[in-house]
This record gives structure tokens, sequence and C-alpha cells, in this order.
């Protein structure tokens, strides 16, 4: 009995992004290496391998499922070990960033659900981009956001921890780092420059707003720029590829949406609000990109019955001619009643008698 031959699987990501994603993950990978070293990181010391194990584990069991399911090869059986590498790019990356970011004090069982949210959430809330269903919702964001809506006991990673045993030159040298390889990856790579650029300088209208408005201290909210929590933030976590638009102007809508959102949840005295604010516009846009969608399918729908309807016009048309057409045609659709017709009739009643 002949078996049906597998396909294969589609492409994941492209050249570029495959290359900044190996660039994100050797940073963080290299970071929280210091970080357990040098810097003062407060979590355990066995948890960023759990969350790796868990991610990884996530990761590959779904795509498993879902080649299964849809009899393809899947993505990380191509090309060996490497492919196998560069699939699990980023659930590396969600893995060490959720680790890094949020604080659950022993409770290791709820740094694993955030992980398992983070990794799983690409699977199932996906919306169609360019013909492909696509996740777009940040996955560390977003499972950050979730734990600290399930869990209110658990919080985030205090912004101190991240230079919290040195000082000195070094402390500034830390952020400078960190900037100037977010923006060699985001300026060449990602090209997520915009959305940058409208993340800050929404933030500090937002900031000034603020002040104006509420009489909150304006330098006080602009100080927050230049912690490590918000550079890191800034370069690394909304500047995901995979959750962002592309299109300049898209881009900077992206960018200025979650600093006003993060504006009216900090206004409205919520905590957290630069990880809740990243999930609402996220979400927004995913509910847009199926509008969209369901927007593009009901055109075609439109436009074809309009065709159909031509058509069907046009045959009829063909087989039943109207009043303007011409005699010629008139005379050709009814019975001939000539003289000729009549001549033959004439000629064999005469030959009857």
């Amino acid at each position: 009995m002949a078996t049906r031959q597998k396909a294969a699987s589609p492409p994941r990501h492209d050249t570029k992004v495959i290359t900044a994603l190996r660039r994100f993950a050797i940073s963080i990978t290299i970071f929280n290496l210091l970080g357990y070293t040098v810097l003062g990181f407060e979590q355990p010391w066995l948890w960023p391998f759990i969350a790796l194990a868990t991610g990884y584990t996530v990761e590959i069991g779904l795509e498993w499922i879902a080649a299964r399911s849809e009899n393809r090869v899947p993505r990380y059986a191509g090309n060996g070990l490497r492919g196998l590498v560069e699939f699990l790019y980023p659930a590396h990356i969600t893995s060490l960033a959720l680790n890094m970011l949020i604080y659950v004090n022993d409770q290791v069982f709820v740094m694993m659900f955030g992980v398992l949210v983070a990794v799983g959430a690409k699977w199932i809330l996906r919306a169609p981009v360019r013909g492909r269903l696509r996740h777009f919702m940040n996955p560390s964001n977003f499972g950050i956001a979730v734990i600290l809506l399930l869990f209110p006991w658990g919080s985030i990673a205090p912004p101190y921890h991240f230079s919290e045993h040195v000082d000195g030159w070094i402390d500034w040298l830390i952020p400078a780092v960190i900037i100037l390889g977010g923006t060699m990856i985001n300026g060449k790579l990602t090209g997520r420059m915009w959305l940058i650029a409208g993340w800050v300088g929404g933030f500090a209208l937002q900031a000034v707003v603020r002040g104006i408005l509420e009489g909150t201290s304006i330098p006080g909210a602009l100080a927050t720029m230049t912690g490590i929590a918000f550079i890191l933030f800034t370069n690394y976590m909304i500047t995901d590829p995979g959750t962002t638009p592309s299109r300049p102007g898209a881009q900077i809508a992206f960018g200025g949406g979650v600093a006003v959102a993060y504006g009216v949840l900090t206004a409205m005295h919520i905590a957290y609000g630069i990880f809740f604010a990243t999930a609402i516009v996220c979400l927004v846009r995913g509910c847009f990109l199926w509008a969209l969608h369901y927007t593009d399918q009901a055109r075609e729908q439109f436009e074809a019955q309009q065709r159909r309807a031509a058509a069907q016009e046009e045959q009829r048309e063909i087989v039943e001619p109207g009043a303007g057409d011409s005699a010629e045609g008139a005379r050709a659709a009814v019975p001939s009643t000539s003289a000729e017709a009549v001549v033959p009739q004439h000629e064999n009643e005469v030959v009857r008698r």
C-alpha cells in the first residue's frame, strides 16, 4: 500500500533574521553568564538550565505535533545539528529572558509555567501575515505578563541586580555595551530602529505629559530611561522581529502605542505597566491583522461574485439577443417565411393536382 510522502517543511526564517537571532542568543547567553558570576543576578544558578530545558521541550514537542498534523517534515529535522540549533534560537532567547526578568521567589514551577506560556503561545496566538500564520504576542513579555496577572505575589527582577556587584566606570560600561550591541543588531539585521525611535520618543513625551497633568516629577520619569532594565527592554525585547511590524510608519506607531499604553497604565497606578503595555499593543495588532484578513477575504469574494455576475450577463446576451440587435440578427433568429420558402410548397400542390 502506497504511503503519503511528507511535504518539506517551510523555511522558518530568512538569512538576516537567523543571523539576528543567533546574535541575540549569543548576547543574552553571555549576559546571563556575566550576570550570575559578576553582576549579581539573584535567581538560583540552576534556574537558567531549567528554563532552557523547558523551552526546548515545549518548542520541539509542539513542532513535532504540528508536523504530524500537517504531514510534513519537522523544521528541526533539516540541516542536521545546525538546523536544530537554528530552530531553537527563539526558545533559547525566550527562556533565558523570562528567567532573567521575572522573580518568583523559590517557586520554580511558576517560572517553568511562564516559559511554557511564552513558548506555547507562539503556536496558538497567531494571525495571517503575507499569507502565513505568524505569532503576534511577544513571547517572553507575554509569559511575564501572565505570571504577574495570575500570581500577584510575583514580581519582576529588581533592576539593581543587573549591576549589584559592580560600581565605578563599569556601571557606565554595561549600558553602553548593551546600547552598542543592540543598535548594531537592530540597525543592520532586524531593521527596528524606527520602532526604537517611536518607543523612546513616546516614552519621553508621556513622562512630560504626565508631569504637566498630574504634577509628577518629569526628571524622575525621564531618569527611568537611563536604567539598565529600560535599555535591555528597548534593545532586546520590544524589538522582537517576529511580533513587530516591518514598515517604518507602522514601527513608529507600534513603539509609540506601547509608550502611550504605558503612560495610561502608570497614571492608573498599575504596576509593571511596561510589560502590560507591550502585551496590549501586541494583542491589538493581532486583532488588526485578523480584521484585515477577513476584510480582504470579503473583498475578494465580492469581486468574484461581480465577475461571475458579469460573465452570466454576457452569456445571457449571447443566447438571447436584446432589442437593440440588428435587423439581420433578428431575422436570423426567426424561422424564415420568405418567398423562397413558399415556392416549394406551391410546386408540390401543382404536382398533386
